[in-house]
């Protein structure tokens, strides 16, 4: 294992198999019993479906599987990381892919999966839009362009403007991604300057049909209501 300027530790590529067994060997048996029963990406959308939205009321988090599985609460990286673990622990590759998007929008990462040769993602979004995939499309450009109608803001511009190139964290020991109690900010910034492949310009982007009004009524809609204030903390 070797590790960067910022301490961050890197694993020579291993195969899933390897990856799997190193991983297992860090978790509690809770842990294993509970990344064993989500056993397939149908599952591990399920349970993400389920779980609450992380609002990030007390600052901004990036929490390892390990702190998602006991807060019981992600925003969609954190529920992608918990993703990823899962797959790592049943011998799949733990893939993100990235879609980035204009400066005044908010990106979203996914954990994508290959089935027969086809590419589906698993996905957590408090909103309508933005979520899970079948495993339907011959490409990752093809998965990554399902979602470009349905990112847009709240006038209904569009904004996506990049995806990434799948995301392999085998490239980091289990041990700094998936069981970790720091928050992952370091793995945040190593995704967002990984190899991305653009869409369209933003002068392109610019010319695209808004939304129409129909469509941006549904971002009103909502798994979890977000608070309207922060809680007040005890004295």
């Amino acid at each position: 294992m070797r590790r960067n300027a910022r301490g961050e530790c890197y694993n020579g590529r291993m195969d899933a198999s390897m990856y799997r067994q190193q991983l297992k060997a860090l978790l509690s048996p809770d842990e294993r019993q509970f990344m064993s029963s989500l056993n397939s990406p149908h599952k591990i959308q399920d349970y993400l479906d389920a779980l609450e939205v992380n609002f990030e009321l007390s600052g901004e988090t990036l929490m390892s599987a390990r702190r998602v599985i006991r807060e019981k609460k992600a925003h969609c990286i954190e529920a992608a990381l918990l993703a990823a673990a899962c797959l790592a622990y049943h011998g799949k590759e733990p893939l993100l892919l990235d879609l980035q998007t204009v400066p005044n929008d908010q990106d979203h990462v996914v954990t994508v999966f290959r089935e027969n040769g086809l590419w589906g993602a698993i996905s957590k979004t408090n909103h309508a839009i933005l979520r899970w995939r079948d495993p339907v499309y011959k490409s990752v450009r093809e998965l990554a362009m399902s979602y470009f109608h349905e990112y847009y803001k709240d006038d209904g511009t569009k904004s996506l403007l990049a995806y990434s190139k799948p995301f392999d964290l085998r490239r980091y020991d289990p041990a700094c991604w998936v069981t970790v109690e720091e928050d992952l900010i370091w793995l945040a910034g190593d995704l967002d300057t990984s190899r991305h492949f653009p869409i369209l310009s933003k002068r392109k982007l610019s010319s695209t049909r808004p939304a129409s009004l129909l469509q941006r009524k549904i971002l009103a809609y909502t798994d979890w209501e977000e608070p309207k204030s922060q809680p007040q903390q005890p004295q």
